[in-house]
Formats: structure tokens, C-alpha cells, sequence
């Protein structure tokens, strides 16, 4: 297949924003994937912030960095990512270059407990704040349970009444798969 699937440019965006040194945000750590593919782009001198409110994603976060020696790369909180500007600390913001936001529910976790939409339009703001120009925020919106089609309406709406003058706003979906497969929104700060 020739087009880029749909976490691989996720991942695209993200190297194409990211550099050596810079500063970037997991919004949602989960079982760490992202948290590793970041600190692996922003090398010894650069700093991943990860959230997640759940112990287990931070403890399965640590663990797939600690594995990979790039624990000292990370700083976990576990707390929602919509206190993302007052846990980061403000000497890095207005560097931020890159975030990325896994919405829904922690994979084979509690089901039950799912991002909403009012906490990630929140951070989603915070962030447009400390972000460096062309900085990009990802969102990967999975949308085949309830709660996150509703979380989908939300940000859709949201996102599309972003200024342009503000930000960029891509939306990249494959719109002829079954099961409600998850979709890419990108915000690429002017």
C-alpha cells in the first residue's frame, strides 16, 4: 500500500517537527510507545513530558523506556493532560515542537475509563499557547466505542473553529474501512 497508514504519519508528522534537544508532550502515555519514539527523537539533550491518569500507563510507560535506557529522557505525571501548562515547567514554554494525543482507552486496561473531550480541548489549548511556531499536535481519535465518537464530535467541531491565523488543522482518514477505524487530526501552530 502506498499511502502511509494512519499511526505511521502520525509518526511521520512528528519527525518532520521534531529535532535533537527539543521539548515535546505525551499527552496520553498509554502502554508507552509514543513516549519511546519521542525520546528516541529528542536525544540526550531534549525532554518528553508524559501525562496519563492511570498508575498502570505510567508504570507500563516506564517500564518500555527503562528497557530501552531513555528513562532520564522523560518526565511522567500522572495527571490528567489538561494541567499540561502548570506542570511543565515555563523556561520550555514556547519550545514545545511536538504532542501527540492517543484518545480513548488504554489498550487492554479498564475500558471504562476513556479520555473526554472537554479535558483534551483544554490541553489541546494549553498547548497551541506553549507550542514554538510549526509546532505540531497530533491527535489519533479512535472513535468506535461511545464515548469516543462523542469525544470526536467534540473535537471535530472544536477543531475546525481553530483561526487559521492561529493554526494549520489536516484531517487524514481512510473513509472507506469498516469498524469506525481511527483517524489523524494534526495542528500545526503558525
Amino acid at each position: 500500500m502506498k499511502l502511509e497508514r494512519i499511526l505511521p504519519f502520525a509518526r511521520q508528522l512528528l519527525e518532520q517537527a521534531v529535532s535533537r534537544g527539543d521539548i515535546v508532550v505525551d499527552a496520553t502515555l498509554g502502554n508507552g510507545h509514543d513516549a519511546l519514539f519521542l525520546a528516541q527523537l529528542v536525544g540526550d539533550s531534549g525532554r518528553v513530558y508524559g501525562f496519563d491518569i492511570q498508575e498502570e500507563a505510567l508504570n507500563h510507560s516506564m517500564e518500555r523506556l527503562r528497557e530501552h535506557q531513555l528513562l532520564e529522557r522523560v518526565t511522567f505525571f500522572q495527571k490528567g493532560h489538561e494541567h499540561v501548562s502548570n506542570s511543565i515547567p515555563p523556561i520550555h514554554h514556547g519550545r514545545i515542537t511536538g504532542a501527540i494525543f492517543n484518545l480513548g482507552y488504554l489498550p487492554g486496561g479498564d475500558k471504562t475509563i476513556v479520555t473526554k473531550p472537554d479535558t483534551t480541548i483544554s490541553a489541546i489549548d494549553q498547548l497551541l499557547e506553549m507550542m514554538a511556531p510549526e509546532g505540531i499536535i497530533i491527535l489519533v481519535i479512535y472513535h468506535g466505542h461511545i464515548e469516543g465518537a462523542v469525544e470526536r464530535d467534540y473535537l471535530l467541531r472544536y477543531v475546525k473553529g481553530i483561526d487559521q491565523k492561529r493554526a494549520h488543522v489536516l484531517q487524514y482518514q481512510f473513509i472507506n474501512q469498516k469498524n469506525n477505524p481511527p483517524f489523524i487530526v494534526a495542528i500545526e501552530k503558525r
